[in-house]
């Protein structure tokens, strides 16, 4: 026997109608399993964004001597040229006295006992700017300029570094509940679909005691599985849409500050939204065929 497209579609549409109870059943299983596993994954895309912000802006200050000399300013350059290009450095630019005092003049313009500190641009010291590419190892990139000679002083962010430090273990904490949760709603939406069919299994006996090959039983329910699971994916993705955006104010107006700048974009979510589909069809059509593969030896 040739399973036919025709024959196919409507053999799993029909089962569906057959068997509406068991149907909706798989479909909340679904859609429960995998709206919790969205949500999970966007809330880690979530803490990684926010965790972004401060690896672009963080920086590490080499403050030079005022009296220090060109040969040693250019001698930082060279080592800063060197890590550039091995890629530790992302970038680095050089603030010379005149820029370091008109920028100093800024930030205290409202405050005359600070701006006093400083009376002319040759008392202030010239600075490299330095952006690691990776931002947890900004201590050890500045600690060669340390003590060196014309450095004044090397200044790194430690208070980001430990942020940085505390938004990985979170980013890893919900990597790792996601699988979890993965790896339990493929079980539940396995066992649930497991169920239908062994309320079927008469059925797969009939069929294959009259002739019908193992593919001709198997296929309309992998299809009625694929539709189960894409149907669920589909509404578990049209929670977790609906839902991102309260997530996101929930999660800003429960702070004070800190998670002010908490985001998930467009196209995040509908990244994992893709993700949902892909595994809710695969999980639906996958556990349908090693379901009814139970009841083929007859």
């Amino acid at each position: 026997m040739a399973a036919r497209p025709t024959y196919l579609i409507k053999e799993s549409l029909s089962n569906l109608r057959r068997n509406v109870l068991m149907t909706v059943t798989a479909v909340i299983t679904i859609v429960v399993s995998l709206t919790i596993v969205g949500a999970s994954l966007l809330l880690r895309q979530g803490m990684n964004n926010y965790a972004q912000q401060f690896r672009e802006g963080i920086e590490l200050n080499i403050y030079m001597q005022p009296t220090a000399t060109q040969t040693q300013l250019d001698a930082v350059r060279t080592e800063l040229d060197d890590l550039q290009k091995s890629g530790q450095v992302a970038k680095y630019r050089f603030v010379d006295q005149k820029a370091a005092f008109e920028e100093f003049k800024e930030i205290f313009r409202n405050d005359p006992e600070q701006r006093d500190l400083f009376q002319s641009e040759k008392d202030m010291p010239s600075s490299f700017r330095v952006v690691p590419t990776k931002a947890e190892r900004i201590s050890a990139l500045g600690e060669p300029f340390r003590n060196r000679e014309g450095v004044y002083r090397v200044v790194s962010d430690e208070d980001i570094k430990a942020l940085l430090r505390i938004t990985r273990v979170i980013q890893l904490v919900l990597l790792s509940v996601a699988i979890a949760l993965l790896i339990a709603a493929v079980l539940l939406i396995l066992n649930t679909i497991q169920l239908a069919i062994f309320s079927r299994r008469r059925e797969v006996a009939v069929m294959k005691l009259v002739g019908g090959t193992n593919w001709f039983i198997r296929l309309p329910f992998m299809l009625e599985g694929l539709l189960q699971g894409f149907i669920g994916a589909v509404l578990a993705f049209a929670a977790v849409y609906l839902g991102a955006g309260r997530l996101q104010n929930a999660i800003r107006e429960s702070s004070t500050s800190l998670f002010k700048s908490f985001s998930v974009s467009g196209a995040e979510i509908a990244g994992t939204g893709i993700l949902m589909l892909l595994v809710g069809a695969a999980v639906g059509a996958i556990g349908s065929a090693i379901a009814v593969s139970r009841f083929l030896d007859v």
